[in-house]
């Protein structure tokens, strides 16, 4: 198995780290021929816009597009889930905004500024077990999510931070910067299930 993380701009060496660990092959993402082999493709924290215009450039929005129509997984954090977004709202005119995957509408920059970061102990029932350590660094809020988006786990206050569409995943928050896999692990197993598809 081979787990690609887009490696254009923002945190993507914690994310390798971290796969790494779990004895998952690794490729940073710059090019349009390296989605082929790819097990799943791991869109990181940033800046979204900036990720977004580079990605354009080298062609690369129109690979992630392409491939999530053929069922690839890919999982975007805090900016990468902007991008993975529908609809993306507190973000300045003309200017790109997103890929349109999921049925979600994101917030971008919710909880203020990066001295307002904070970590709280998350409910996700899909990992079972102990709450998730989840890390919000500048992080969006997703506002909304309509099927087939699931909304996997919320605030106490009721705000969603982590939804799944299939095999597109968005967190709202940076599991990359905790010493907890889980995150990690339950997207291995969504790419497992990807890689024993047949393939036409």
């Amino acid at each position: 198995m081979k787990i690609g993380v887009l490696a254009m701009q923002g945190a993507f060496a914690e994310h390798i780290t971290m796969l790494k660990r779990l004895s998952v092959e690794t490729v940073e993402v710059r090019r349009v021929d390296q989605f082929d082999d790819l097990a799943g493709l791991i869109i990181p924290g940033g800046e979204s816009t900036t990720m977004l215009k580079l990605a354009d450039i080298y062609r690369i929005n129109d690979a992630i597009k392409t491939w999530a129509s053929k069922g690839m997984p890919i999982w975007g954090t805090c900016a990468g889930a902007i991008l993975l977004a529908d609809e993306v709202t507190n973000t300045g005119a003309n200017m790109p905004v997103s890929l349109g995957l999921m049925r979600i509408t994101i917030r971008r920059n919710a909880f203020g500024r990066q001295v307002d970061s904070f970590e709280v102990k998350l409910p996700v029932a899909s990992l079972d077990c102990e709450p998730f350590p989840a890390v919000f660094i500048r992080a969006p809020i997703i506002e909304s999510a309509l099927p087939p988006a699931e909304v996997l786990a919320r605030l106490g206050n009721g705000t969603i931070v982590a939804v799944r569409q299939g095999a597109l995943l968005a967190t709202s928050f940076h599991p990359e910067l905790s010493l907890d896999d889980r995150f990690h692990r339950y997207f291995i197993k969504i790419a497992e299930t990807y890689l024993a598809q047949p393939r036409s």
